[in-house]
């Protein structure tokens, strides 16, 4: 077998090189030349040693293994194989293969490099073993990138990033709540020390997996570091057959919009299973009515969201039977006929005939105790008997085929009997137990439901922003980024999320003048342009919109229609910023035309904001920019800024060095900066 493999795509290179036992990155980072010669290359990655130190430097494999050799993470446990290994190429890709005869135990990964490089590992016993942890193909930290992003959160204040350098000694961070979670969503960056949104190397990961991850960030006694992604410790439990979830990897030297571009393009182009890339605006009724529904009120709404400019109406929880309120009758998916007497079909062609499509929340995964389903299958629970409710449920096994087939044939037939193009897939608890069949039974549930209905869309939500990852994005088209909707904190957990997910899949809503899970009263026009930059819906009860107010909204929801299709098929960078300022620019695929959205969350310390500073422009190209809101400058503005008179051109290099001068901003003031190349 050859000693080194290499894949390239056009701006990167890995190479893969053979050990005693399975393979090692050596290398991933800026393209090779073609004619690099590998063996001296691979020879040229040897390290020294010291008295301190065994008589030869264990290898960091894909998958290194606690074999008394290598001293750092185990990649596997708790078994120690003897693998011999071989490597294929295929177009694109390498596939490993070892084996280990006298354990039984056969590995096998895949590493793929086309714009992004993916990596996925299993292993296959030959009679049932525990596996505890199986890691994806491991990578080495390139030198050079000292520090570590991590993204936590909570509910109602998801996306948060923290930095840290990375030290001696690993880093371990764990989702163990049966989903990929608030708390520590499956990403990470690691870059080099400063680096900035334009500025210096990055890697990022993403763990495509909807069941709770685990992360490992190692720096060696040697001085090596090393990522390690995998399901939870534990989750895959006893079997034959085990695999790691795909790992997604984007590197750049062009700071992290370098690998937030490559990431949104992937998940965009490659990875969600569209259904409508027009992205239709939405209306959500919940904090309209809650569980009180009629048809009367929800014709209303429907009414009034039609002439604001909706698309789609989204009826929310409480239709089906006995359901007035969170503590009962989850699991028995059938219409209410006290509220519904001729079902949903009176309110559907309501719908229909105002020119919306309509959609539907469901909770599927999850039962009450006080409900049909549960009285008659207690057993489906999982989990054990006495455990702790959350928010009064339960979460139904998906790891037996019978719950599964009652799920979809209760799905199968709302959907079949009803004109729904939209399911709101809610997941409002965390699981009592890890366990692998659940993440892979939820998947088979909606491909099921996808191959049945595949004109349906499917959002994933999860008290907010629970479980959004790679894997449950092979399934849905558009994910809740969090049941807070405070314009203020949406700017910034939308500028985080963009590190990882493009703006057509995230869920952006209008929610009412007072925000009920800050108690911060914001004005309209900072809410709507908010829910514009992203994939735009309403969720309000617009009876208590004031006349201005909806003429405001009906403006930049209008706006949002004429500009989605080049936005949401383009890219976002974020912009460097001082304190108390969150700006992005989106840019279309061809370059012709951009949109700035500058936010204002606090004062500023100085008397006035700074110039800002673009990104991703033909420096030689001239643009005519423009402001689309000069009226949301402050009273105090009085100065000659030019933008507020009209149009300027300016080259792109004017543009990225000098920067745009905005008028005053106070703390909720948006700026929306138009561009076109000329």
């Amino acid at each position: 077998m050859p000693n080194a493999f290499r894949l390239d795509d056009a701006s990167s290179t890995l190479v893969l090189a053979a050990t005693a036992t399975l393979p090692r990155i050596a290398y991933f980072g800026a393209r090779l030349p073609e004619d690099e010669d590998l063996a001296v290359f691979i020879a040229s990655t040897a390290l020294d040693l010291n008295g301190g130190m065994l008589d030869s430097l264990a290898p960091l494999t894909i998958c290194p293994l606690g074999d008394g050799h290598f001293m750092g993470q185990p990649g596997m446990a708790p078994h120690v194989p003897r693998f011999v290994a071989e490597v294929t190429a295929a177009p694109g890709r390498l596939l490993v293969t070892a084996r280990d005869a006298a354990l039984g135990l056969t590995y096998g990964a895949e590493i793929a490099l086309q714009g992004v490089l993916t990596l996925q590992a299993s292993l296959t016993a030959e009679a049932p073993i525990r596996l505890d942890w199986l890691c994806a193909p491991a990578l080495p930290v390139p030198a050079a990138e000292g520090e570590l992003i991590e993204l936590h959160g909570r509910w109602v204040g998801e996306f948060q990033a923290e930095r840290h350098k990375i030290t001696p000694g690993a880093r371990l961070r764990e989702a163990r709540q049966g989903r990929s979670g608030q708390e520590n969503p499956p990403f990470a960056i690691t870059c080099t020390p400063g680096a900035s949104f334009t500025r210096g190397e990055a890697t990022a990961f993403a763990y495509g997996w909807p069941g709770g991850h685990r992360m490992i960030v190692e720096e060696l006694p040697c001085g090596r570091r090393q990522v390690q992604f995998g399901h939870a410790f534990g989750a895959h439990g006893t079997g034959t057959r085990f695999q790691t979830a795909v790992l997604t990897v984007a590197r750049s030297d062009a700071g992290l919009n370098g690998v937030a571009v490559q990431m949104q393009a992937h998940v965009r182009d490659r990875l969600v299973p569209w259904v409508r890339p027009s992205r239709p605006v939405h209306y959500n009724c919940w904090e309209a009515v809650y569980f009180q529904h009629d048809l009367p009120t929800l014709s209303d709404m429907a009414t009034r969201a039609a002439r604001i400019g909706a698309e789609r109406f989204v009826l929310d929880d409480g239709w089906f039977k006995g359901r007035n309120d969170d503590k009962s009758s989850l699991g028995d998916w059938v219409i209410d006929r006290q509220k519904w007497p001729q079902g949903l079909t009176p309110l559907i062609d309501k719908v229909h005939s105002l020119g919306m499509t309509f959609g539907l929340w469901v909770e599927p995964e999850m039962v009450n105790p006080d409900s049909d389903l549960y009285r008659a299958h207690p057993d489906w629970a999982l989990g054990a008997a006495d455990q702790v409710t959350g928010r009064h449920q339960l979460v139904l096994n998906l790891g037996r085929a019978e719950v599964q087939d009652y799920l979809f044939q209760a799905l199968d037939r709302i959907l079949a009997e009803n004109a729904i193009d939209y399911l709101k897939w809610d997941h409002n608890r965390v699981l009592p137990v890890l366990d692998a069949a659940q993440g892979e039974g939820i998947l088979a549930l909606m491909a099921r439901l996808r191959a049945a209905h595949p004109g349906v869309e499917i959002e994933s939500c999860a008290s907010g922003g629970g479980r959004i990852d790679y894997g449950i994005l092979t399934q849905t088209a558009r994910v809740w980024l969090s049941d807070c909707i405070d314009a203020l904190e949406r700017v910034r957990m939308q500028a985080t999320a963009s590190l990882f997910l493009p703006g057509a899949l995230v869920g952006s809503h209008v929610g009412a003048f007072h925000a009920h899970t800050t108690g911060r009263n914001l004005p309209m026009a900072l809410r709507a342009w908010v829910a514009a930059m992203r994939h735009m819906g309403f969720e309000s009860d617009l009876t208590a919109f004031s006349p201005e107010d909806e003429a405001v909204l009906t403006q930049v929801t209008a706006w949002y229609k004429e500009n989605r299709g080049w936005m949401h098929s383009g890219e976002i960078r974020q912009l460097e910023c001082e304190p108390g300022r969150t700006a992005e620019i989106q840019l279309a695929a061809d370059g012709t035309r951009f949109v700035v959205f500058a936010a204002q969350e606090t004062m500023t310390k100085a008397q006035l904001p700074l110039p800002l500073r673009l990104t991703g422009l033909d420096p030689s190209a001239r643009y005519e920019i423009r402001l689309r809101n000069p009226e949301a400058a402050p009273g105090p503005s009085r100065g000659e800024v030019a933008l507020k008179t009209g149009p300027l051109t300016l080259s792109g290099q004017a543009l990225m060095t000098a920067g745009a001068n905005l008028p005053l901003a106070w703390p909720g003031t948006l700026y929306v900066l138009e561009g076109r190349r000329l």
